[in-house]
């Protein structure tokens, strides 16, 4: 063990691995049945190295007074915790792990040096620093205005997405600043995803293809909250005073989904799909309030991804009709990154008019009502080419055919993207990549549902931003250390004597 003065003792990875062989090699014998029952949760944190995280919450602690310890252990506890679904701290300190010395040895401790319940909610709070404690505020109740299914709750502001791509473009220096997720962000980033991308699991991250897209996130408080009034004393039992509660920065949110209101916040989680291993896997995450719209955190979201991960190249940016504007387009191009953008149907599709028109997807249409065929891109006239249908034969004869144009090559025709960058992408809208890129996507659609479901995040009860943050991000860490153990194939009995 490094001694750090400030920091406490530190159990590295080595030394961690170490223990935790000695210790199943003692406990093995007569605790076989936990053993097996919980080998899949143990070898996760076998191959799980904390060491990056040290130099980054080393800051967070004082220079003086008692040093702290065990904080790799309080961070595995909370990735076995997350693995076995529990999400009660208390239950899982007193109850768990005294009872059971291989969950103890799996996080690197013996049963007499389990660290208390109130360093594991220390530790959310160091990582954190948002006040989600109970506070004295006026009810905030229902909205009553009902919208279409599958229609978002529109942003308060209609042009804050042209504001923050104009502040973004005209102040690169100046577009990403720390936030209360940033640290938590970062060790995610360095801890898991890094190491991820160096075991092939993301794909080429030279050309890497982003899908985003946001996901409703119920918290486990009430958004009536508490009376701490004397009014119900005095007769008075329908009283404007404010009251106390537990996740004061809940707020009422629109589940474009399922139709209805919804009381918490919105994640919006960023992954990528590996075709070759058959691996969603997410990368980014961040807890937004529940009205954010989409539009605004899909920018935020690829402003920060950029900035954590310096060394990756974001080809392709991949998402909902949510998104489906023009400022966002105009970013992405300014980036050179690929939109690839469902195309929001209560938009206007086309401003094109004449003998050549274009169809929803932005495809040019000949005068027999044909689609043309996509025929490449001329990258140093930044256009792209597209000819006849009839001579390339995809359609097999047109009434036009006669005076439409009279070379055998067939009528050709040009788009240029930066015309419109929303109707004429880089990638053809029609074109089988911009069909494959689009159909990735549900691999964000996964992970919301792997974190929520899966993982059990939505029926955890776990109230307040900070907690929802940090356990949504815990419950990333076990969907890439699942993709760890089956590309592996690695089972820490392997490694014992038996």
């Amino acid at each position: 063990y490094e001694v750090i003065s400030m920091f406490g003792n530190w159990q590295s990875h080595s030394d961690y691995q170490s223990f935790l062989l000695d210790e199943l090699n003692k406990l093995k014998a007569l605790h076989s049945t936990s053993l097996n029952k919980y080998q899949e949760g143990i070898s996760k944190l076998y191959l799980l190295n904390l060491d990056v995280i040290k130099d980054l919450i080393t800051p967070l602690f004082s220079h003086t007074g008692r040093p702290s310890g065990f904080q790799a252990q309080i961070f595995r506890s909370f990735v076995l915790m997350n693995h076995l679904h529990i999400y009660s701290i208390t239950r899982w300190c007193r109850f768990e792990l005294p009872n059971d010395p291989v969950l103890c040895a799996a996080i690197g401790v013996t049963p007499d040096s389990i660290p208390s319940v109130g360093s594991h909610y220390d530790f959310i709070d160091r990582l954190i620093p948002l006040n989600d404690s109970n506070k004295l505020k006026s009810v905030k109740r229902k909205p009553t205005k009902k919208f279409k299914k599958g229609e978002k709750m529109p942003p308060k502001n209609p042009n804050i997405v042209d504001k923050l791509v104009n502040y973004i473009m005209n102040n690169p220096d100046k577009s990403y600043v720390d936030h209360p997720q940033s640290l938590l962000q970062r060790i995610f980033t360095e801890t898991i995803v890094i190491p991820s991308a160096g075991k092939g699991l993301l794909g080429d991250s030279s050309k890497l293809t982003v899908a985003a897209d946001g996901t409703c996130m119920a918290t486990g408080a009430s958004s009536y909250g508490v009376k701490v009034c004397e009014c119900r004393e005095k007769g008075i039992y329908d009283c404007k005073c404010d009251r106390r509660f537990s996740d004061p920065n809940a707020s009422w949110g629109w589940d474009s989904y399922n139709s209805r209101y919804f009381y918490g916040y919105t994640g919006y989680f960023a992954a990528t799909y590996n075709p070759d291993v058959k691996f969603d896997l997410p990368i980014y995450l961040r807890i937004f309030d529940a009205k954010r719209h989409d539009s605004t955190s899909s920018i935020v979201a690829i402003n920060e991804l950029r900035h954590l991960y310096p060394n990756f190249n974001i080809d392709s940016y991949v998402l909902d009709s949510a998104s489906d504007n023009y400022a966002t387009y105009i970013l992405l191009n300014h980036w050179n990154i690929n939109a690839v953008i469902a195309l929001n149907g209560r938009n206007k599709n086309s401003k094109y008019d004449g003998p050549l028109s274009f169809d929803k997807n932005g495809t040019p249409t000949c005068k027999g009502g044909h689609s043309m065929v996509f025929w490449g891109n001329c990258k140093s006239r930044h256009r792209i080419k597209w000819r006849c249908p009839l001579k390339t034969g995809k359609v097999s004869e047109c009434k036009h055919s006669e005076d439409c144009s009279p070379s055998p090559y067939g009528r050709t025709v040009y788009t240029k993207p930066l015309s419109d960058l929303r109707l004429f992408t880089k990638i053809p809208r029609n074109s089988g990549l911009f069909k494959t890129k689009i159909a990735s996507r549900t691999c964000c659609e996964r992970i919301n549902n792997r974190i929520l479901h899966n993982y059990g995040l939505e029926n955890s009860k776990v109230r307040g931003k900070k907690r929802i943050a940090f356990w949504s991000t815990i419950c990333a860490f076990n969907i890439h250390l699942d993709a760890w153990l089956k590309s592996s194939n690695f089972s820490i009995l392997s490694l014992l004597n038996i």
